[in-house]
């Protein structure tokens, strides 16, 4: 394990770009720590990566992403979703706990929160679907990543069709929500609920128009019929 990641870390030294690590702090509203990578070479470390976790034993594995995360550079968090993702399918309620544990140590961007929430607890979501249960609570965290997760983490159940009433069970939860990632998050998952469920979705947000953020209506409307969204934006 030491070796896997003084080479995955020699990788990105190697790979990094200075002015686009400014481009990322410039990107990123909140403080982000980059190499400043770019997506294909991170992509491409990441199936280095796997080709090796692969033969680690689970303990070996979680604690190899734990020093990912650990060093809180911003490509770290990104090789350590990609990675784990690879093992959606093994995913359970240990690891939804732990996948909690990130959010609530590790995880401070946007990028970081959709990685997690979107593919590794919507896998383990989808492998145990009573976990959905713990995802109301996070709606009252202090944690603004902990409550955008819970929406994005449904996005896989919005794109198949499943559990529609928790998806908005949880919108609803998050509809008063401040912080505008939170928002976007809710109406992510709107928009991604939609095009399986469009007169469920147009009939939860039919108390929603006068009062919802206009961002949260925006994001929504994005798969929307022409006549859809002009009902739902006042057009």
């Amino acid at each position: 394990m030491p070796d896997l990641l003084q080479a995955t870390r020699a990788q990105l030294l190697a790979l990094t770009s200075p002015g686009f690590a400014d481009q990322l702090r410039w990107f990123f509203k909140e403080p982000v720590d980059p190499y400043g990578v770019r997506s294909p070479e991170i992509q491409q470390i990441a199936r280095m990566v796997y080709r090796e976790v692969k033969k680690f034993s689970v303990a070996e594995r979680d604690r190899f992403m734990n020093e990912l995360w650990k060093s809180g550079k911003l490509e770290e968090g990104v090789i350590a979703c990609h990675v784990y993702r690879r093992f959606a399918k093994q995913c359970g309620r240990r690891e939804f706990a732990m996948f909690e544990s990130w959010i609530d140590r590790y995880v401070k961007n946007w990028s970081h929160t959709d990685g997690v929430a979107a593919w590794l607890l919507a896998g383990s979501i989808a492998n145990c679907p009573e976990l959905i249960g713990k995802l109301h609570a996070w709606t009252k965290s202090r944690n603004r990543w902990k409550r955008r997760a819970a929406a994005v983490s449904l996005l896989q159940e919005a794109k198949q069709g499943r559990n529609t009433d928790t998806i908005f069970e949880i919108c609803e939860l998050l509809r008063s929500d401040p912080d505008e990632m939170v928002q976007k998050g809710v109406g992510w998952l709107l928009k991604e609920t939609y095009p399986k469920k469009p007169r469920e979705v147009i009939g939860f947000l039919d108390g929603w128009r006068s009062t919802a953020p206009r961002l949260v209506l925006r994001y929504a409307a994005e798969k929307m019929t022409p006549r859809d969204k002009k009902w739902l934006m006042g057009g």
